[in-house]
């Protein structure tokens, strides 16, 4: 039983499902690749038995055969060989043996009939369709607001909504907030599941830049996402996720339009002295100015003035600075608004014209 594949081929797919390997694991067999040969295609399956991703691959195989092997050993190998290499992959018994040139590599193997595939599930389900770039767009523009370890477990993920011709996806950490939605082709029952961090990360990760179809497959228990040649089955996160509208404020009348970049670079710049702790900063806003001023435990003080166009009630009101350097990252337009009701209320940041897109911070006591 042998496989011939070329290094480049190898590669990508192969980093790719590796990634989610945990690197020490109770059960021995989850550090491993399973690999499966039929018919010219090779799978690699990985699993962290929360989540699962199978890429297939074209190769000249000889024979159908499945075998288990350590993933990080398998890619070190294939990272250190030259470009161009040409590899053999032979199998038998308890062994799988790789020759590259003059390079040859003889690792142990675990049985296939061992590794604990996950399954799709039976239960009715909802299949959406959305363009790859699309998608990651979107989870590009909410994963920053997910909690990372909070003890709230429905937190450490984000909120996908189908509502009839929309998806909303919405992330937050209690603190923050941040929604985005897109008109689907067509409607469809309100369903919501929680999808957790891990998975989230890894398909920002795998998603492509390109307007080929993602297929998100949500039934009661678990999440399917199939695109290009990469299956991607992920447990969803048991749990009721907050009331996003709730947060959401509506008619903030204080409000103006800056240039992202410029607030962006000027909240930098006064972030270097606030509080290593707390990192708050006061946003002090009178007609037509912005004040950023942050202080520190050591009595120093950093200032930045911007003009903006502004007309509303003065106001003087605190936030965690990484908070608001989160979403100016993250946004991508030109122009970003602020909007507020008084000192004690969250501010709603949104971008001009895209009516799908909106981030709260709530504001902090300085």
């Amino acid at each position: 039983m042998n496989i011939k594949i070329n290094r480049e081929t190898l590669l990508k797919p192969l980093t790719s499902v590796a990634s989610i390997v945990e690197k020490r694991h109770t059960l021995p067999i989850l550090s491993n690749l399973l690999i499966e040969a039929k018919k010219n295609q090779i799978q690699l399956t990985a699993t962290d038995l929360e989540m699962q991703i199978s890429l297939s691959i074209d190769s000249a195989t000889e024979g159908d055969f499945s075998t288990t092997l350590a993933a990080k050993k398998l890619l070190d190998i294939c990272r250190s060989l030259p470009d161009s290499a040409e590899i053999n992959m032979a199998s038998n018994d308890s062994r799988m043996t790789l020759k590259a040139g003059k390079s040859r590599f003889n690792l142990q193997t675990l049985p296939a009939a061992d590794y604990p595939v996950m399954s799709k599930t039976q239960s009715d389900s909802t299949l959406i369709t959305i363009a790859q770039r699309e998608l990651k767009d979107l989870l590009k523009q909410v994963e920053f607001a997910m909690a990372q370890q909070d003890i709230r477990y429905y937190l450490n993920g984000l909120l996908f909504e189908v509502m009839n011709n929309r998806l909303n996806i919405v992330g937050t950490d209690g603190h923050r907030l941040s929604f985005t939605s897109t008109e689907l082709k067509q409607s469809y029952e309100k369903q919501e599941v929680i999808l957790p961090r891990k998975t989230v990360i890894e398909l920002i990760k795998l998603l492509d830049d390109s307007d080929e179809d993602a297929q998100i497959e949500m039934s009661a228990n678990q999440v399917n996402f199939t695109f290009g040649q990469i299956k991607l089955i992920s447990k969803i996160i048991d749990g009721k996720f907050p009331d996003y509208n709730r947060v959401i404020p509506i008619g903030h009348q204080n409000t103006f339009t800056t240039n992202r970049v410029g607030v962006l670079l000027a909240m930098q710049r006064a972030s270097i002295l606030s509080n290593e702790k707390y990192r708050g900063i006061r946003m002090v806003i009178n007609k037509n100015n912005l004040k950023l001023i942050s202080t520190n435990s050591d009595q120093e003080e950093a200032e930045e003035e911007l003009e903006i166009d502004y007309q509303g009630d003065a106001l003087d009101i605190g936030f965690n600075v990484t908070y608001l350097i989160d979403v100016l990252n993250n946004a991508n337009s030109e122009q970003i608004s602020f909007s507020f009701s008084d000192a004690n209320s969250s501010c709603l940041i949104t971008v001009p014209n895209q009516a799908d897109y909106k981030y709260v911070v709530m504001p902090m006591r300085i």
